[in-house]
C-alpha cells in the first residue's frame, strides 16, 4: 500500500497557509527554461534488473576523468588519492560513527576532527579552524555573514576573481539577510582595484587566491587597506594543494580563510561530496560557524576531546547559534586528514611543486599552438587561455577527440559576452607528458 499521509484537503490547507495557489509556485526560483515541460518518459515501474541495466547504459555515456587526458579544474581538481586513504576511512569505527554528542563514546571521532582542525589551521596560517563545512562555497557565504556580525556593517565587496559559484552563494545569502553585496566584474587578467572599493560601510573584502582565472594575488596590501577602514579580509581558495607552495593567507593578513578541501583525500566523484574548510583568528572564534572540537581533561586528569562552544550548534541554545549549518563533512574531513598525514609538510610541498611544474610545461606547449594566448601572468596549477574562437565549442571538439580540455569561462559566466573565447585549464600531478602532448596536438588540429 502506498504511503500517502496527506489528503488533497491537507495539501490545499498547507498551500493556503504559506500563501501560494499551487505547487508550481514553490518552484518560481527555478528558471522556466530549466523546468521539464513534459514527462521524461520514464516507466511507472520496472524490475530491479531492468533499472540496473538501464542505469549502467546511461553511466556508460560518461567520460570518466581517469580515462582520458584530463585538464578540467574550475574549483574541482583531479589528484591522486593513495589507496591507504580509502582503506583507513572504511574501518568500521569511522563508517558507523555519527554526530559526537556523547564524548565518552566518541573519542576516536573527536580526536580525528581535532587533528583535522589543527592541520587546517597550520595550512591557512590561522589560529583556529572548525571541523569543516559542506563545501567551499557555503564556507565562503558563512564567512561573509560572520564578518557582518563582527563589524556590524552591511556591505561586502567580492573580487572579480572569486569563483562564480561562491559569488552566487554569497549574493543569495545577502538577498535574504538584506545585506549589500558589491560584486566586481569578472577579472581574467587580475588587474582590478579592490582597494578603491573599500569604504567606511564595508564589512569585508572577499578575495580568492589563486583566483578563478588562475591569477596569484598579493593579499597584504588588500588586508592593510581593509584594516585601515575597519573591515575584514576574507581569503578564499578552491585548490588546497596550492597552500603547499604559496604564502599562507594568515601570513598575508587575512582575518577569515575559507576554501575547498576536496583536492586532498577525496575524488571528483562526478561532483561531490565536497569539503568546506574554515579558519579564523582566535579573537573571532565565538562568531565562527559550524562545529568545533576542543581538547580538555576528564575527572581523572586524562586528555580528552569534546565539542566546545556548543552555542554555535543547533542542538542546544538555538537562538544563539551562529549558523544554520550544524553538522560537518566528517568522512571527507577524515580522508583529508589521513592524506595530509601521509604527505606531511615536505610531501605537500613536493606535491605542490609538481603541480606547478606540470602547469608551466602545459602552458608552454599550448602557447606554441597558433592563435592560442596564455593570459594569466602568474599562476599555480591553473591558468586561462584566449582561443581564436568560441571556447565552449572548441572544448566539445576536443572532447570528441578524447581530451577533456578545461572549463570555458562562458559556462560559469553566461551573462558575459566578452568571455566567450576564454578557457580555464588545470594541470596536476596526474597529467603525464603524453597527456600534455595529446592536448596540444588535438588543440592544434581543432584550430587548423
Amino acid at each position: 500500500m502506498r504511503y500517502l499521509p496527506l489528503s488533497e484537503d491537507d495539501r490545499a490547507a498547507m498551500l493556503r497557509r504559506i500563501g501560494v495557489s499551487g505547487i508550481d509556485e514553490l518552484f518560481v526560483d527555478v528558471p522556466a527554461e530549466k523546468r521539464l515541460k513534459v514527462s521524461p518518459g520514464l516507466p511507472p515501474r520496472a524490475s530491479e534488473m531492468t533499472v540496473e541495466r538501464d542505469m549502467a547504459r546511461l553511466a556508460g555515456q560518461n567520460v570518466a576523468a581517469g580515462s582520458v587526458p584530463f585538464f578540467v579544474g574550475g574549483g574541482a581538481y583531479r589528484h591522486h588519492v593513495p589507496a591507504s586513504v580509502d582503506h583507513l576511512i572504511q574501518r568500521s569505527e569511522f563508517l558507523t560513527s555519527y554526530t559526537p554528542y556523547q564524548p565518552e563514546i566518541s573519542q576516536g571521532t573527536l580526536q580525528a576532527l581535532f587533528e583535522f582542525q589543527t592541520q587546517v589551521a597550520v595550512l591557512t596560517g590561522m589560529e583556529v579552524a572548525n571541523a569543516s563545512m559542506y563545501d567551499g562555497s557555503t564556507a565562503c557565504g558563512e564567512a561573509v555573514l560572520m564578518a557582518f556580525r563582527l563589524t556590524r556593517r552591511q556591505k561586502a565587496v567580492l573580487s572579480g576573481g572569486l569563483h562564480p559559484h561562491y559569488r552566487s552563494v554569497v549574493e543569495n545569502l545577502g538577498r535574504f539577510s538584506h545585506h549589500q553585496i558589491a560584486s566586481m566584474a569578472a577579472d581574467p587578467l587580475g588587474t582590478e582595484d579592490l582597494v578603491a572599493q573599500i569604504d567606511d560601510d564595508t564589512a569585508c573584502v572577499v578575495v580568492q587566491c589563486p583566483g578563478f582565472y588562475g591569477n596569484l594575488i598579493d593579499l597584504e596590501p588588500i588586508a592593510a587597506a581593509a584594516h585601515d577602514k575597519g573591515a575584514l579580509l576574507v581569503a578564499v581558495f578552491t585548490e588546497a594543494v596550492a597552500l603547499g607552495a604559496l604564502k599562507s593567507p594568515g601570513a598575508m593578513g587575512a582575518d577569515i580563510v575559507v576554501g575547498e578541501g576536496a583536492s586532498l583525500g577525496n575524488g571528483l566523484n562526478f561532483g561531490g561530496p565536497y569539503l568546506g574548510l574554515f579558519a579564523t583568528r582566535k579573537q573571532f572564534v565565538r562568531q565562527m560557524p559550524g562545529r568545533l572540537c576542543g581538547e580538555t581533561v576528564d575527572a581523572d586528569g586524562r586528555r580528552g576531546y569534546v565539542l566546545t562552544l556548543s552555542t554555535r550548534e543547533q542542538h542546544i541554545r538555538r537562538e544563539k547559534a551562529t549558523s544554520s549549518i550544524c553538522t560537518n563533512s566528517g568522512l571527507c574531513a577524515l580522508a583529508f586528514s589521513i592524506h595530509m598525514a601521509l604527505l606531511g609538510g615536505a610531501g605537500l610541498e613536493r606535491l605542490a611543486r609538481i603541480n606547478h611544474a606540470n602547469a608551466l610545461r602545459l602552458a608552454g606547449e599550448l602557447a606554441k599552438v597558433k592563435g592560442v594566448e596564455v593570459v594569466t601572468p602568474a599562476f599555480f596549477n591553473e591558468f586561462t587561455l584566449r582561443l581564436p574562437g568560441d571556447a565552449a565549442e572548441i572544448v566539445e571538439e576536443l572532447a570528441s577527440r578524447g581530451v577533456l580540455a578545461g572549463v570555458p569561462a562562458s559556462r560559469l559566466e553566461p551573462d558575459r559576452d566578452d568571455l566567450g573565447d576564454l578557457l580555464i585549464v588545470a594541470a596536476t600531478e596526474t597529467n603525464s607528458p603524453a597527456d600534455r602532448d595529446a592536448f596540444a596536438a588535438a588543440l592544434a588540429e581543432v584550430l587548423k
